[in-house]
């Protein structure tokens, strides 16, 4: 009996270990894969793996292997959902917290993203991924609520249920695109272990006369191959094709590599290799510039940035030659301010000699953002991020511009899809001005008055106000303006404005003042030293203004007419008053105004302001009509009013004497 419990012991055992050697085999496989780039097979591995393991510890290790598969798939949601089950169990290790929030944010969840990358940011101070984080939720957040104008929409005629990204174009009338697809009619038949996919080529596609593309047809097989091909490139006369392929061998993947091919017709030729790096496997993403003399591309060679693991990421560097036949020099990486410990990908050079390419270390909504790089006149590279809606929560890159239009087409996984082609378009900028022309003194409209529009440019219009007093003009982008207003009877008045570093359209809205002649003017804000004539510095503002005003209205002759209030003797009023009005006239001589063009005058306390509707408004305890005389003032039941009275006395006006100098 004893034999026989012993024998089923050892059976047990027996059968324990092959199933703890299998699962540790189906373990190690998982692990292999994911390690040879193969994570979309891995999932389904490490998803079994993980029903299968007993082990607290080991589970949780695959369940985050699990959000790395997802993650490096680009299915954020998915991610999302894993590394949040796995932050729940208390994973040591504090990079899910970067992860989590970088998937977070993918999924346009901002605000619980922000939160992620504070956890981050407190267990990882060193690390600026955290700050970063957050800045670009909050960035993201604002270039959504104000949008930067540019319209965006699928090209459904491109895009199939598969991977359709990079496009390029094929000719100088924007009519033939090449693209990369992975969809059926590839040559290569094989599953990339990466993406759960087709290996990739180009396709074209024609637009006809009536503005329909054709159904995308593959290139020839001097391009295309069983190996993998994308991301192509056209020089600026459209007779060099450059791209990239990359090869397997029993679908093992021997690296990536540029290569280039001549147009023959209405083919392309032999495609021909350029080996840059004999120690990395990634040379990728081409991009040549208008003039042929510099490549653009991608690789993880020595001398890339480090993405914080002690690896290599994905940097842009350049080669350059010094004719279109002459050998490409040494690859240069282009540096920190472009690469970053993130990936920089799929670069394009714009018509114009700009830097566009795709990246997830820079500032951005979540996933690859495009940016545009510009050199500086000290030789460094400015960083922009286009911005919403250009860019998407999601992954956004393969942008491609037509040369005289800001237009053209991106790829991008936005609304929940694989790789899609989108085209986009800033539509022209529309710039207008509405007005209405007012009576300074009533603040109503002004009737039939007559405008002018003087432009930067050159041009004048002119027009007529409506009877309700308003005028509208059409203006251009990167124009000042200034806009006349005059009537009979008033002083010419004036508004400018600018069309000048605006990118969006926009209509103004302005008032133009205008100022009766038949009656003073009073200048507000003008100051005097207490009991003096001398002008107080805060006066100047309101003085330059009546000296534009008389620069704008050449033809009148002006009367500087000073009050004061009735708080001293009439000799000395009438003396400190003519002095005061006197000081405004040489102050308007200094700056340039004919001392024939202007007279002073003192008041004293002879003329009383007699109170006005905006009087009445700003002070209701002073009637309209009423003179504000001495002893209405002193009848005023409250000191601080009989203040404001005396206040309202002591003012400096002017008036039109003339309307015919130098005629």
């Amino acid at each position: 009996m004893k034999r026989r419990n012993l024998v089923l012991i050892i059976l047990l055992n027996l059968v324990l270990l092959n199933a703890n050697y299998a699962q540790n085999k189906r373990t190690l496989r998982a692990y292999e894969t994911f390690n040879a780039g193969e994570y979309f097979k891995a999932i389904d591995l490490f998803k079994d793996a993980y029903q299968k393991v007993t082990d607290k510890k080991e589970k949780l290790d695959i369940a985050f292997y699990i959000a790395e598969c997802y993650r490096k798939t680009n299915k954020s949601r998915e991610a999302a959902l894993w590394y949040g089950k796995v932050i729940a169990k208390n994973y040591e290790k504090p990079i899910i917290y970067l992860y989590y929030a970088d998937a977070l944010k993918m999924n346009e969840e901002y605000e619980e993203a922000k939160n992620q990358y504070e956890k981050y940011k407190e267990l990882v101070p060193g690390d600026a991924r955290g700050s970063d984080g957050i800045l670009s939720c909050n960035m993201a957040l604002e270039w959504m609520e104000f949008p930067n104008g540019y319209v965006v929409e699928e090209m459904k005629f491109f895009n199939s249920k598969f991977s359709d990204y990079s496009p390029a174009y094929g000719r100088d009338d924007y009519r033939l695109v090449l693209f990369t697809s992975t969809r059926d009619e590839t040559l290569g038949k094989m599953e990339h272990g990466g993406t759960g996919q087709g290996f990739a080529d180009i396709f074209t596609s024609t637009m006809d006369r009536k503005g329909k593309w054709s159904t995308p047809v593959p290139l020839n097989e001097n391009i295309n191959t069983e190996s993998e091909e994308g991301t192509p490139s056209v020089s600026s006369d459209f007779n060099t094709l450059y791209f990239t392929r990359c090869t397997y061998n029993k679908k093992k993947a021997e690296g990536c590599n540029i290569w280039v091919a001549k147009r023959d017709g209405d083919q392309w030729d032999k495609a021909k290799s350029i080996p840059f790096f004999e120690d990395s496997l990634v040379a990728a993403h081409p991009a040549i510039s208008p003039d042929e003399l510099t490549l653009y591309f991608v690789s993880d060679a020595k001398g890339s940035v480090d993405d914080g693991t002690g690896k290599p990421s994905k940097d842009i560097w350049r080669v350059t030659r010094s004719g279109p036949m002459a050998e490409w020099g040494n690859p240069e990486n282009l540096g920190t301010t472009i690469n970053t410990p993130g990936d920089e990908l799929f670069p394009y050079v714009h018509h114009d000699g700009t830097l566009y390419f795709s990246s997830d270390g820079h500032i951005g909504m979540g996933g690859l953002d495009i940016f545009k790089a510009t050199k500086q006149d000290n030789g460094q590279w400015k960083v922009e991020n286009l911005k919403y809606p250009i860019n998407s929560s999601s992954d956004d890159f393969g942008i491609v511009f037509e040369a005289e239009r800001e237009a053209g087409f991106l790829s991008s996984t936005r609304k929940g899809k694989v790789d899609a082609i989108y085209a986009f378009m800033l539509p022209p900028l529309k710039f207008s001005i509405t007005g209405v022309v007012i009576d300074e003194k009533t603040d109503l409209p002004i009737p039939q008055s007559t405008i002018k529009s003087i432009s930067s440019d050159g041009i004048t219009l002119e027009s007529k106000a409506g009877e309700d007093g308003t005028f509208k003009f059409l203006l251009k982008p990167g124009t000042d303006y200034v806009f006349l207003a005059s009537k009979d009877g008033y002083l010419q008045g004036k508004e400018r404005e600018t069309t000048k570093g605006l990118d969006k359209s926009t209509e103004f809205k302005t008032e133009i003042y205008l100022s009766s002649i038949k009656e003073p003017i009073r200048l507000e804000n003008i100051f005097f030293e207490l009991d003096k004539a001398d002008l107080r510095p805060e006066s100047m503002v309101s003085l330059d203004k009546l000296v534009e005003t008389l620069n704008d209205n050449p033809n009148v002759t002006i009367e500087l007419g000073a009050h004061t209030d009735s708080r001293a003797s009439d000799e000395y009023n009438f003396d400190l008053s003519k002095r005061r009005a006197q000081s405004v006239v040489n102050y308007l001589i200094s700056k340039g105004i004919k001392r024939d063009r202007l007279e002073a005058k003192g008041y004293g306390e002879s003329k009383p302001k007699t109170v006005d509707a905006k009087d009445h408004e700003s002070y209701p305890f002073l009637p309209v009509n009423t003179l504000l005389t001495e002893s209405f003032i002193n009848k005023l039941p409250d000191a601080d009013q009989q203040e404001l009275a005396h206040f309202l006395n002591r003012r400096t006006e002017f008036r039109v004497l003339r309307t015919d100098y130098g005629e």
